[in-house]
């Protein structure tokens, strides 16, 4: 049967854990802010449940969560026109996610490369919920009935785990109720190569700081990351061709091209023949151009956590307004007795 057409909702989190960077601002924020524009309230999520899969200190945990919030408003996300929430405020996720663990089948998430990849050979070590959680995380989108996901390419395959949910559910109790969400992958940059080796993705665990550039970093240190960037004695060549086989160089054209919000190949038409030299300093002035500004806000709204929780409070409230209902139905096509 042909599915409702449902009302499109844009939904997308991310993980509280400190250090936000480059990437995580052009594979991400950059889009997020884009999609308030083209939606009515999108909700963006800082999804501190996700983060206890692994151990996390609690102060740590709780000032992550709000330099998380700040790095969103920071980079343009208005709590006005989006809603933004830390998870556990909003209860209607967990709630829903068991019953998608009771949907959800040990094959499916056995599959799940990034389960392979954290928990490695010591599997029986890792926790319960690192397993479970691409449960909670179709939770997550589906207590929204959210339509569209932008999401990173790494995060493809859960996505398509949250629409084998939503389907066998529907399947399951003769429904049309929940959306076979859709995954929107976007843009030059999303996917932020590290800058002393860029056939790995840039990232916050990584334990060099010159690997990547944090949304914290003053200007001074941006230009410093950039100059010292790993590249290659060439020259940058006239078509994207020429950098299919050196990813250092074509991880800083695409950072110029997300920065700039044009295509990869538009920077070259300009700066084909430029030594790396010459290029980085483009760079450097770009990059200093566009997160400087950044940094100075997030440190604003750090020095007034209460500012922040305030709006977080809020964001769940009205978020409640969408999942409650939601929550409330599902029990009642599952079969739950409710008073």
């Amino acid at each position: 049967m042909a599915q409702t057409q449902f009302t499109p909702r844009v939904f997308s989190g991310m993980q509280p854990s400190g250090n936000l960077h480059l990437g995580n601002y052009l594979g991400a924020l950059t889009r997020f802010v884009d999609w308030q524009d083209r939606v009515s309230d999108p909700i963006f999520c800082m999804v501190d449940l996700h983060a206890i899969t692994v151990w996390q200190d609690p102060a740590d945990l709780r000032r992550s969560t709000r330099e998380l919030c700040a790095g969103f408003i920071a980079a343009g996300i208005d709590p006005e026109k989006s809603i933004l929430i830390n998870q556990s405020q909003v209860p209607e996720h967990a709630q829903l996610a068991w019953i998608f663990n009771c949907v959800a089948r040990m094959g499916w998430m056995g599959r799940m490369t990034q389960w392979k990849d954290k928990a490695g050979k010591n599997a029986e070590a890792a926790s319960l919920g690192l397993f479970a959680y691409p449960a909670l995380m179709a939770a997550d989108i589906l207590v929204y009935h959210a339509t569209h996901v932008p999401v990173g390419e790494d995060q493809k395959q859960h996505l398509e785990l949250a629409r084998d949910i939503a389907a066998k559910f529907n399947h399951d109790y003769k429904v049309d109720f929940f959306p076979l969400t859709e995954p929107v992958i976007e843009g030059a940059a999303t996917r932020v190569m590290n800058l002393q080796d860029g056939t790995k993705k840039m990232s916050k665990s990584d334990p060099s700081d010159k690997t990547r550039i944090n949304l914290t970093d003053s200007a001074d240190e941006i230009a410093k990351k950039i100059r010292k960037a790993k590249t290659d004695p060439d020259p940058l060549p006239e078509a994207m061709k020429g950098l299919e086989t050196r990813p250092e160089a074509r991880n800083l054209v695409n950072i110029y091209a997300g920065l700039a919000d044009i295509a990869p190949q538009a920077v070259l038409d300009v700066h084909a023949g430029a030594l790396f030299g010459q290029f980085k300093m483009a760079l450097a002035d770009l990059a200093v151009e566009k997160l400087a500004p950044i940094s100075s806000e997030m440190s604003r709204l750090m020095a007034d956590p209460a500012e922040i929780d305030r709006i977080l409070g809020r964001g769940a409230e009205r978020a409640r307004e969408i999942t409650v209902p939601i929550l409330e139905r599902t029990y009642e096509i599952v079969g739950m007795l409710r008073s």
